[in-house]
């Protein structure tokens, strides 16, 4: 769940081999309002959370969100496809944060790969933040069948873009490492974030984990 990604698109998402035509997402929601929607995602993600996806009930779900059961499965599969929704929300608002902080920034003039690679970074961990509660539900070991394989290959994508932004040669073992140490840092604080005790906390890791990718982007000698 980590990286910085400048836009990756849902449909790329679903040709991916295991992704989510595989995994229960349905291809579209077809029939059901935005506000059902919400109301049904926002009562998902409260269920996930206070039950772990193991323990959580469809049942539960459809009665705590006032929408029948069949109508849950129809558009969804199960919960299953319910968690993969979530996911797929969060990922493309943190895509969509981040491609808007990075083409402000080039529209300013800024075109120092570290600098936005860096701006990039503390977008994306604000906005592990601001979503800290679906953040720290996905970075959980409890999740569906086949999600480890899919967030890994998204995390090995967004390693790969992030080459990209900091113009490090893919071919070099060295540069795909560092690249990957980078991803992993913003990784691992996006999960610290979701841990903060308040506002202030929050905004001390994202600034000092801002200082270190500052430190560790800059090419060796």
């Amino acid at each position: 769940m980590s990286g910085i990604v400048e836009s990756a698109g849902t449909e790329a998402a679903r040709q991916l081999p295991g992704g989510y035509g595989d995994a229960g997402l349905p291809e579209t929601h077809a029939g059901q309002d935005g506000t059902g929607r919400r109301a049904l995602l926002d009562t998902a993600l409260e269920v996930f959370t206070e039950r772990g996806y193991t323990d959580a009930g469809l049942t539960e779900i459809a009665a705590r969100s006032g929408i029948p059961a069949g109508t849950l499965f129809q558009h969804y599969g199960g919960k299953r496809g319910l968690y993969l929704a979530l996911w797929e929300e969060f990922r493309e608002e943190q895509e969509h944060r981040t491609a808007t902080t990075l083409n402000a920034e080039r529209s300013r003039g800024v075109d120092d790969p570290i600098a936005l690679f860096v701006a990039g970074a503390r977008a994306y961990l604000e906005g592990a933040w601001d979503n800290r509660r679906l953040a720290r539900l996905l970075a959980e070991d409890d999740g569906p069948a086949g999600f480890d394989a899919l967030r890994r290959q998204w995390d090995r994508a967004w390693v790969r873009r992030n080459a990209r932004l900091l113009k490090v040669d893919e071919r070099r073992r060295a540069g795909r490492v560092r690249v990957s140490v980078l991803t992993t840092v913003i990784g691992g604080a996006a999960r610290e974030l979701g841990d903060c005790g308040d506002g202030t906390e929050a905004r001390e890791i994202v600034d000092e984990v801002c200082g270190i990718l500052i430190h560790l982007s800059a090419p060796p000698g």
